[in-house]
């Protein structure tokens, strides 16, 4: 047996096939399904929804976070990691899920809509507003320190902002749909132009501007329309409060005439129950929108947004 000859035939074999993976890697099939369809792939369900509605017809995402997981604890599978850096595109959230930070990062994939790099993002704690507490050396504080909050989708202004960015990154993709992807975007900005005006009407004649909630997720959302929100936890729904923090809830529901403690459809509402029950408050579901399960008070983004709308505006007497 020719030896020689045998390893040359190996090495050329070796070569045709990692000559073959990197044609295919450049190749304009690259991140495509078998379909023909752009592989788009979403951190969350906010993400998802926006790529869907953008790409149309064009696109198919998968979501790396399942209906009724927490995406703040997410976790990947070396599977879910494997298929990231077969992507055409990527939509997330960077600053939400480190191990998606961290997985896209690794992955190689070109075209990377980062939602927190297309709107501005802003420091909350547990109160927005706000109502400053003071401590026994008069500084006023947070309990919880302030960090750079994520929760973006919920004011539909930044969210429209935010669909903008991923229609080019989505265009770049796939430039042959670009003229579809940037009719579903006018589309669906119009939608969320609508619901912005929703709140605005729907809120203005109210007797309260003060919410309560599980964690401190509708900081934007507050902010845009006047509202003062005040969260059990901070940022992190899974945190717990201080026994200060539990304190201040007690002073403020009364002095702000709180009459609802919200609590969410996926996190545990164990505190904001017992905490309504301490202070003889009703309770009633603010939806944080991180993911659609069957207890949702809608079936898409719009549906739980107005939802959210009627349980505001019944919590803060508005007419």
């Amino acid at each position: 047996m020719n030896i020689r000859r045998h390893i040359s035939l190996v090495a050329v074999a070796g070569a045709s096939a990692l000559g073959l993976l990197a044609l295919s890697a450049c190749s304009p099939d690259a991140g495509g399904s078998e379909n023909g369809k752009l592989k788009v792939t979403a951190s969350f369900y906010p993400m998802e929804f926006l790529a869907k509605q953008i790409g149309g017809k064009h696109v198919e995402v998968s979501d790396l976070t399942r209906p009724g997981v927490e995406p703040h604890d997410l976790d990947l599978t070396p599977q879910q990691i494997g298929k990231l850096g077969e992507s055409g595109a990527i939509v997330y959230l960077k600053g939400l899920q480190p191990a998606v930070d961290s997985a896209v990062e690794q992955s190689g994939v070109e075209n990377v809509a980062d939602a927190a790099s297309l709107t501005g993002l802003e420091k909350h704690g547990t109160e927005v507003d706000g109502h400053h507490h003071t401590t026994g050396d008069n500084h006023s504080h947070s309990d919880a320190e302030g960090g750079s909050d994520p929760h973006i989708w919920l004011d539909p202004v930044k969210y429209a902002e935010v669909a903008k960015g991923v229609n080019k990154t989505l265009a770049k993709a796939d430039p042959d749909h670009r003229a579809d992807f940037q009719k579903n975007t006018d589309a669906l900005v119009k939608k969320l132009d609508g619901l912005n005006t929703a709140f605005e009407d729907g809120l203005k004649k109210r007797s309260s501007d003060t919410f309560l909630t599980t964690h401190a997720a509708f900081g934007y959302l507050a902010e845009r329309y006047g509202l003062t929100e005040e969260a059990i936890s901070g940022l992190d729904p899974e945190s717990e409060p201080s026994a200060n923090r539990i304190k201040n809830l007690h002073d403020l529901a009364g002095k702000h005439h709180v009459s609802t403690v919200f609590f969410e459809t996926i996190a545990n509402p164990a505190t904001a129950k017992s905490l309504a029950g301490d202070l003889h408050l009703k309770t009633d579901v603010l939806d944080p929108l991180e993911g659609i399960t069957g207890k949702s008070r809608g079936r898409d983004y719009f549906g739980v947004m107005h939802s959210n709308l009627a349980a505001l505006q019944k919590a803060l007497g508005a007419k």
